[in-house]
This record gives C-alpha cells, sequence and structure tokens, in this order.
C-alpha cells in the first residue's frame, strides 16, 4: 500500500522537477559547535512540549522579534517529521540567515548538523524555506543516531537505504564518495540520504512537487528507496542477525543465501572430531569463489566476506574426509 502510494506521489511530484543543477546548490555544513554560545548570538526557548505529547529542545535566535520563529511552532514541527526516539536528543537552533552564516563551516551554508545539534535558517532563501532546511537537517540527525556498521551512517546513509541504493559498490567503483563535504559534495551519500529523508516527509505528508537540485540526480530516490529510509528512522536496523543450518554432507552440500543488505558476513563451520570440511561462498551461480573458510580450531573453519552489492550467494560445504554430519552459523546484516 505504502509503494503504490508513494510511487504516485513520485510521479506527480517530479512533473516539472528540475533535476541536478550544479548552480543551483545551496549547501549545507559542518556546525561550528563553539560559536552557539558566541556573545553575538543569543538564543530564547528550550525543552518544549510538542503537540505529539513529545519534548523537543528548540532555541529561537534574539534577533527575531516575539512571536517570529516561535520556539513552540518549531518544536510542533520537527515532532511532526517522521521520527523515532532520536527525537529527544536533539536541541535545534533556528538563527537568520547571516548568524546561520556565522555558526556554519562553508560557503552558501544555510544549515548545519553535528553531534545532535541542529541550526536552520529562519528565513527563505534563494526560494528554500527554513522548513526544507530543518527536514534536510534532520535526515542528518537520524543518520547520525543509527548503526550502519561497519559504516559511519552520517557518511554513508542508514544500512537499508544505502544496501538499496548500492552505496558500498558505488563508492568501491570511485562513483560516490560518502563524508565528502567539499569538492564532491553533490556525490555524497551522507548529504543524499538528508535530502531523500526530506523528500519523504515532502512527499508523504502533502504530496507535493519536490526540488533535487542539492545532490546529484543518481540519487534521486525511487519508492522502494523512500520506503527504506522510512523503515530506517522507525524500525532501525540494530545489528546482526545469526542462523544455524544443520546438515550432512556426502561429497559437497550446497544451500542459496540472501543477502539483502550490505555489511560483514561471518560463517562458521564445525564438524565432528576426526572429520575435516571446509566451507565455501560463491556467486549465485555457483561458479565465482567470493570467499574460503580457513581453520579457527581443531574442528572448525571460520569465513568471513564484506558484502558489497551481491544480493544472493551460495553457501558450499565439502568434506576431505567422508560423509558426515555438520552446522553452520551464519552471522548476516
Amino acid at each position: 500500500m505504502f509503494q503504490a502510494k508513494i510511487t504516485a506521489l513520485i510521479a506527480a511530484a517530479l512533473v516539472g522537477t528540475p533535476f541536478f543543477q550544479p548552480g543551483a546548490v545551496v549547501r549545507d555544513g559542518a556546525l561550528r559547535t563553539a560559536a552557539l554560545h558566541h556573545a553575538d548570538v543569543t538564543w530564547h526557548g528550550g525543552p518544549m512540549t510538542a503537540r505529539t505529547g513529545e519534548q523537543v529542545t528548540v532555541f529561537t535566535s534574539d534577533s527575531y522579534a516575539n512571536g517570529v520563529n516561535d520556539p513552540q511552532q518549531w518544536a510542533d514541527f520537527i515532532a511532526g517529521l517522521i521520527h523515532g526516539s532520536e527525537l529527544g536528543l536533539l536541541t535545534a537552533y533556528i538563527a537568520t540567515p547571516a548568524e546561520v552564516a556565522s555558526l556554519c563551516y562553508g560557503d552558501d551554508v544555510i544549515g548545519c548538523y553535528s553531534a545532535d545539534k541542529l541550526v536552520a535558517i529562519g528565513d527563505a532563501v534563494g526560494g528554500v524555506s527554513p522548513q526544507e532546511v530543518v527536514r534536510h537537517e534532520y535526515g542528518h540527525h537520524v543518520a547520525a543516531n543509527r548503526d550502519n556498521a561497519p559504516w559511519a551512517s552520517i557518511d554513508w546513509g542508514t544500512k537499508r537505504w544505502a544496501s538499496q541504493e548500492n552505496i558500498c559498490s558505488r563508492a568501491t567503483g570511485g562513483n560516490v564518495f560518502p563524508g565528502d563535504e567539499g569538492a564532491n559534495y553533490t556525490l555524497n551519500p551522507g548529504e543524499a540520504f538528508a535530502e531523500t529523508y526530506r523528500v519523504l516527509n515532502d512527499v508523504g505528508g502533502s504530496g507535493a512537487a519536490f526540488d533535487w537540485s542539492l545532490v546529484d540526480s543518481s540519487f534521486l530516490p525511487n519508492a522502494a528507496e523512500l520506503q527504506a529510509v522510512e523503515q530506517d528512522v522507525l524500525q532501525p536496523w540494530s545489528a546482526p542477525t545469526t542462523t544455524v543450518v544443520r546438515g550432512a554432507v556426502g561429497n559437497a552440500w550446497t544451500m542459496a543465501l540472501s543477502l539483502p543488505l550490505d555489511g560483514t558476513l561471518s560463517v562458521d563451520l564445525s564438524y565432528p572430531a576426526g572429520a575435516r570440511d571446509d566451507v565455501v561462498l560463491t556467486g549465485a551461480s555457483g561458479k565465482r569463489v567470493l570467499a574460503r573458510g580457513a581453520p579457527s580450531g581443531a574442528s572448525s573453519e571460520k569465513l568471513t566476506y564484506m558484502i558489497c552489492g551481491e544480493r544472493t550467494a551460495r553457501l558450499k560445504v565439502m568434506s576431505r574426509s567422508g560423509p558426515g554430519r555438520f552446522e553452520l552459523r551464519i552471522t548476516k546484516p
């Protein structure tokens, strides 16, 4: 149901939507944490109880008159974004464009994020609304509070989204650049994830047309990628899972292995004392060897492999000592 709804919304939103336009990029940047308490910028606000009943900490620059960019209204807005328990960790700062420029590193910066602190403009700049900036920066907050081992989510994006986008294989091929806030900013998957999170909130909330000018069009989200982000927000990946498989081997035994997520695969093979078995990981056809086990004890082998774009593979157990039973402990993302 979700996928059909989002597919229709994307189709409508993309009508007349600009794609990647390098000249139109208005970036976010890294936060100058110490500058938040600089004497030139003073704040009002604090912990607010949003209309959802959740607490959100928001400060607004004293440069805004009373009632303008009200912290309570911003707390309600942020609590209305798709979120998880990370909401309670956030401190948001809403400031004038000039103040944001002093609080964030970089040129043409209209927002920034670091260590559970979000800074965003309170006035539109270049046609970009403060709400869109907050949505993007909150995407960084989501990523910073998710696990995508062995990679950092803040740079690579969250586990399901990054796997869906094949970030690992694209990074290996030199086509994307995790964590690059400089020359390759538009090919930084951390920025692309934050933009995809922004779009999820845009199209999921109203179906309004969305702009895609901040990062490269190769990251333009489809329904599956938006659904992956929603899952990563609401049902975060937290740890690998282990499955135990027991079987008997004559000369060789094989099984198909589904690998929906990138990350570390480990396989522990154990067999009776006096026997000698081997475990091999191959591609889906069984012809290309991806990894071989190595002895890890008197009657065991261990195989490790970094899943990087492969979505199916095969495990093969071979006996050097004749028929016998074995056990596999398969741990994968």
